[in-house]
């Protein structure tokens, strides 16, 4: 039986934030987070971050475009205009989005030239009136979200970090995703940012403790069931990032130690997944992208290298994503009783 999960740190936890899954730019795409809904159909699941100006100018059918099932689903937005950051919103939550998340965490050099994500740690007033701008323009029941890092570069005092908190929740933010880490805005890549400097849980801790009113969810390093256990003690959610996409079965085992909910076998997820596939291939999705979320879900099992390498050879010259998943299946299983 499984061991029951601790208690959210306090009453005001949302379970809608329990189980979340990170915003990856190049990752979290519509096909990307449909097949994550079957892994964990509790999980809230994080659209890219998508820049203002493109959900006002872009193709929104193509940006902004789900499916029912994603849901309960979060538009990540990215700016720092707050008449902009409003009329997104607005956009988003027309189109059924159910939160709206600003990021104020992203490090990347082509983010800070436009003035947006982890450097507007620095700015919390202006985060403060984007939120407030946001809030304005959705309804109530739709909650503006920050996703934030403890500071960015030399910073490394919990006082300020705690202040910029302060300032955006007077913005209208109740719920903080806080990736447990400063950002490191010159000298290291986005991908260095995620695993450089240090993790340092205990401030989301101490956050949690001190202003036991917001919903605190926690970020960074998060990939076992245990790990889950633990910091649900303290705060009220876990967001895992990277091993959702290298390690995607995961998500199906730290549901059922969240939920109870027994996890479908790898092939039910499959099958689950055959009627989007079809449709989406129908709809002129290239089957590269369809099949490219999946091709971590037998990580570590006998076989899974044979349904990785099905995949990845023929999906550019396929025109059936289902047809071409029964192989790697196939496959599979043929490579799993050669090595039983």
């Amino acid at each position: 039986m499984t061991a029951s999960v601790p208690a959210a740190a306090s009453s005001s936890a949302s379970p809608g934030w329990m189980l979340c899954v990170a915003p990856m730019i190049d990752v979290t795409d519509r096909h990307c987070r449909r097949f994550h809904r079957e892994l964990a159909p509790a999980a809230r699941l994080y659209t890219e971050m998508v820049h203002a100006q493109a959900v006002l100018r872009g193709d929104r059918a193509r940006l902004l475009g789900h499916d029912p099932a994603e849901h309960p689903l979060a538009l990540q937005l990215g700016g720092s205009a707050p008449a902009d950051l409003a009329a997104a919103a607005r956009v988003g939550a027309d189109l059924g989005y159910d939160e709206i998340n600003l990021n104020v965490g992203c490090p990347s050099d082509r983010v800070q030239a436009g003035r947006f994500g982890a450097c507007l740690m620095r700015e919390p007033a202006l985060v403060a009136d984007c939120v407030a701008a946001m809030r304005a323009a959705v309804p109530a029941d739709v909650p503006v979200t920050v996703k934030c890092r403890l500071g960015v570069d030399e910073q490394d005092d919990y006082e300020v970090f705690r202040a910029f908190v302060d300032t955006v929740a007077a913005g209208g933010c109740t719920v903080f995703v806080v990736h447990a880490r400063n950002a490191w805005l010159k000298g290291l890549s986005p991908k260095e940012n995620r695993e450089i400097p240090p993790l340092r849980y205990d401030w989301a801790y101490r956050l949690k403790r001190e202003r036991p009113a917001l919903t605190v969810v926690l970020n960074g390093g998060i990939a076992r069931v245990e790990d889950v256990r633990a910091h649900l003690g303290h705060v009220d959610g876990v967001m895992l990032g990277r091993v959702a996409w290298h390690e995607p079965y995961r998500l199906a085992g730290i549901q059922q130690a969240l939920f109870g909910t027994e996890p479908p076998t790898r092939e039910a997820v499959l099958r689950r997944l055959e009627p989007y596939l079809r449709a989406r291939a129908a709809h002129g999705d290239p089957v590269a992208a369809l099949v490219k979320p999946l091709l971590g879900l037998f990580h570590g099992e006998t076989g899974g290298r044979a349904f990785r390498r099905v995949l990845s050879e023929n999906a550019h010259r396929s025109a059936d994503a289902a047809a071409l998943v029964a192989m790697a299946v196939e496959a599979t299983r043929r490579h799993a009783a050669a090595g039983a």
